[in-house]
């Protein structure tokens, strides 16, 4: 059996584009021990944190190098299973590469629920929704009342995190970039408010949309951000840290004002999504019935084919993204 693979054609610069990529053709290797599934790839994800894990900078992991499978979860088909826990038309997500198939060891694969769309399992019910509930109901502790402001918020975390808020009754207010990105955040994810940074006063606006300012602040992006959401914090706000994505292309060390914090006594909560892997149960059980009912909406931002991966992630890596950024490789997928 043959399978197509997107890979390295050589290391990664400082934001990965299209031309670092190529797409081989080879034998399906041989399963290695553990390796007990083979698997139809229907759905790849891609998320901010691969572009620092291509460059060896995501929690202590090695960069893939040229030629070796890419990091990125996906959902598949079961093809053929030698495990007992899995049988042939499964749908399971795991990492096996960016391919049209692949290996997958049972360790790694969670068997999906089934829903309208298995993407769903790649976004909201994936990754990203499970680190928007572990931050805003685990870590920040989102209570009505709240007034809740996320970074990013037209992407999977952020527009999640924000629902989630809202959805436990807290006022929201988002920051994107652009005019359409916020449009999404207010229009579809039903925030009470969204600023865009692009804006010559979006910081004025921001204060505007805060009121007496945030009790509790998501961050997603860096620096830049952060430094300006901090000017707008309440005494006692909670600040859950979550992404750098700003940061991960290289660049200079991030500096953050210390003085804001320590004048507003605010907590600041430190948020690594795979402290949380063994609760996303939890995380479905509530998530599951607001998608079903339409309570928390679902954006996605889908190239066709496995030829338009590597474009799409370069879009992906400058911000281009609305929504949750999927490749579907199988035509046929639901």
């Amino acid at each position: 059996m043959r399978i197509h693979e997107v890979v390295l054609r050589k290391p990664v610069g400082d934001l990965p584009v299209a031309t670092d990529f190529e797409i081989r053709e080879r034998p399906l290797p041989d399963p290695r021990p553990g390796q007990e599934l083979l698997v139809r790839v229907l759905y790849l994800s891609f998320d901010p944190y691969i572009g620092s894990r291509l460059r060896g900078r995501h929690m202590g992991l090695p960069a893939p190098l040229p030629g070796e499978s890419l990091p990125g979860e996906c959902v598949a088909e079961v093809l053929r299973s030698i495990h007992p826990d899995f049988k042939a038309g499964d749908l399971v997500a795991g990492e096996v590469g960016w391919a049209d198939f692949g290996l997958l060891p049972a360790a790694g694969a969670r068997r999906l629920v089934t829903v309208a769309r298995p993407s769903t399992h790649l976004g909201v019910l994936g990754m990203p929704g499970l680190t928007a509930w572990a931050g805003v109901t685990q870590l920040a502790r989102v209570r009505a009342g709240d007034v809740f402001s996320v970074n990013a918020a037209a992407g999977p975390v952020g527009g999640t995190a924000g629902q989630i808020a809202r959805l436990l009754g807290a006022r929201t207010v988002g920051i994107a970039g652009g005019a359409e990105k916020c449009a999404l955040v207010r229009d579809i994810y039903g925030f009470d408010a969204c600023v865009d940074y692009h804006a010559a006063d979006w910081t004025t606006a921001y204060a505007a949309a805060l009121g007496a300012g945030s009790t509790v602040h998501f961050e997603n992006v860096g620096a830049t951000l952060l430094a300006t959401a901090l000017s707008h914090i309440q005494i006692g706000a909670r600040l859950v840290l979550c992404g750098l994505v700003e940061h991960y292309h290289g660049g200079p060390t991030p500096q953050v004002p210390i003085i804001p914090i320590i004048a507003k006594r605010a907590q600041v909560l430190g948020l690594v999504v795979y402290d949380f892997y063994a609760r996303w149960g939890e995380w479905l059980d509530v998530a599951i019935p607001w998608v079903e009912e339409g309570r928390l909406r679902v954006v996605e931002d889908v190239a066709e084919g496995l030829s338009n991966a590597p474009l799409h992630f370069e879009a992906l890596m400058l911000g281009r993204n609305r929504g949750k950024s999927l490749v579907k490789v199988a035509p046929d997928a639901p």
